[in-house]
């Protein structure tokens, strides 16, 4: 008797999947104070995040197109591997440089495994069943989330920071097995098409050097290395241009991009998620640099995010029906805008409670957002057409978020840099690495603490007003969305 799918133990490692991708990312931004401290690479932190997300975005819509050519099977199974032997390599890691290149290879993986996995619940799933299992994974999401922080500051403050990649080794084996075992792909014959290898070089040269050019330009400011990237990757683009609408199967069509509403909605998801970057990234930084907590308090502060965004997400799902993506959009951008205020205007002693206020405002609007820039941009486009919107939103949101944490980066690193030779408070270089770490914070001087967090404090500040102007530009991108915005969803 031929075996079939299991399709309940298949959701279920979807879900699996889902929660591996997601504690990774939280347990990381809990956990980089100490990590870089340990290693002595404040300057060069945001690589850490920057070359996962590039290595990522990369890959994932050619991961997309080998998953319609050879099968979902083989390329989820690739990703998981490749995903766990970059998570050994970052708990094996010793300085900064060997973590660069392990986060490297664990984005090569992680650009396999959400794509192909929302592929997989397409495949298993109607339409109507399918919004429910996918307001399911954002809750997966939000578990993770919640599970993260508190698992990231405790696993720092007791076993090491080591151990908060190796957690990935049994959850990777065991999605592996369930995957192996339990997915049955029918054999059939797929239509035969020449594979777009020009735009995907091109696509990936693109991606590679404008996300390049941004991290060089925060270590170097403007060089001829910077400029070259940028000459580059425009000329990449054009090569891509030229490649999509000559090829006989594109990985991107170009029509996609006269849609008003599927331009916009992911030009916010992309601002959106480089805004996100400065919360998941720079709030934890405040919690210990600043006010001087624990790694666990700094958890902790993220969590109420979290879980409100589960509850954002739930609402946006019941008002999909009832309300048009310019109404949606505009409510979850303003409740965002109303917890990037409150950061902006934030003393710096202010209670850490006041955080967790912020935290659980803009959790609800980003569930919202995020929730209805997902399901507008494959409303927008045609059924036959709704992998590729979905692997774009990913995409977009990717590059807001790579593109931001340089900037970020480049914003912090120029304050504190500058404000340290103004004041002579000292000639450490490496003051600034002590500082954020609390084990390393109680050995410095009395007398320095007040002015060194006064300096970190007012980069943070550079962060968030920034991070403010983003969600004023997507609210202005919301309102001229024009007519065909103001349409209800549609399932």
């Amino acid at each position: 008797m031929e075996r079939k799918t299991n399709v309940t133990l298949v959701t279920i490692s979807i879900f699996v999947a889902t929660f591996m991708t997601a504690i990774e990312g939280t347990i990381v931004t809990t956990a980089m104070p100490t990590i870089v401290g340990s290693l002595h690479g404040i300057e060069i932190m945001n690589w850490v995040f920057s070359i996962y997300l590039l290595t990522n975005a990369m890959l994932t819509p050619i991961y997309g197109k080998l998953a319609d050519k050879i099968g979902r099977k083989p390329v989820f199974l690739f990703g998981v591997l490749v995903f766990m032997i970059g998570s050994s390599l970052c708990g094996f890691s010793q300085d900064m440089m060997t973590l660069i290149i392990a986060r490297g290879i664990q984005g090569v993986g992680a650009g396999a495994i959400m794509p192909v996995a929302l592929t997989i619940i397409g495949d298993l799933y109607s339409i109507e069943k399918r919004a429910k299992l996918l307001g399911l994974t954002s809750a997966a999401w939000g578990i993770a989330s919640v599970v993260g922080p508190l698992a990231g500051g405790f696993i720092v403050d007791t076993v090491g920071w080591h151990w908060i990649f190796f957690i990935n080794i049994p959850i990777g084996i065991v999605l592996m097995g369930l995957i192996w075992y339990f997915l049955i792909e029918k054999k059939q014959v797929r239509e035969t098409k020449k594979t777009d290898i020009l735009g995907s070089i091109s696509l990936m040269l693109v991606l590679l050097m404008l996300l390049l050019a941004f991290q060089f330009l925060g270590d170097q400011g403007v060089s001829g290395t910077v400029i070259g990237l940028f000459i580059g990757s425009i000329l990449s683009l054009v090569l891509f241009i030229w490649a999509e609408k000559n090829a006989e199967d594109p990985v991107i069509s170009l029509t996609l991009f006269t849609n008003r509403v599927f331009v916009v909605v992911n030009l916010v998801a992309a601002l959106v998620g480089g805004f996100l970057m400065g919360i998941d990234v720079y709030i934890p930084m405040w919690m210990q640099g600043v006010l001087g907590m624990s790694a666990a308090i700094g958890g902790l502060v993220l969590a109420p995010l979290s879980i409100l965004w589960m509850a954002g997400s739930f609402i946006a799902g019941r008002w999909m029906g009832k309300m048009s993506i310019h109404k949606l959009l505009f409510i979850g951008l303003t409740i965002i805008f109303a917890g990037g205020l409150g950061l902006v205007f934030m003393p710096i002693h202010a209670h850490f409670t006041w955080f967790l206020v912020i935290s659980s405002i803009t959790g609800v609007g980003l569930g919202i957002t995020f929730t209805t820039t997902t399901v507008g941009a494959q409303s927008s486009v045609p059924e036959d057409q709704l992998g590729v919107a979905t692997s774009f939103n990913t995409l977009a949101r990717t590059i807001g978020q790579t593109i931001m944490v340089s900037v970020f980066g480049i914003l912090i690193n120029s304050v504190t840099k500058q404000e340290l030779v103004e004041k002579q408070l000292t000639k450490d270089s490496d003051i600034m690495n002590k500082l954020v770490n609390p084990q390393t914070a109680k050995e410095l001087p009395i007398d320095l603490l007040k002015p060194l967090r006064e300096i970190l404090y007012n980069g943070l500040h550079r962060v968030y007003f920034v991070g403010i102007l983003l969600i004023i530009i997507t609210l202005v991108l919301t309102i001229f969305m024009g007519k065909q915005g103001k349409g209800k969803v549609r399932n």
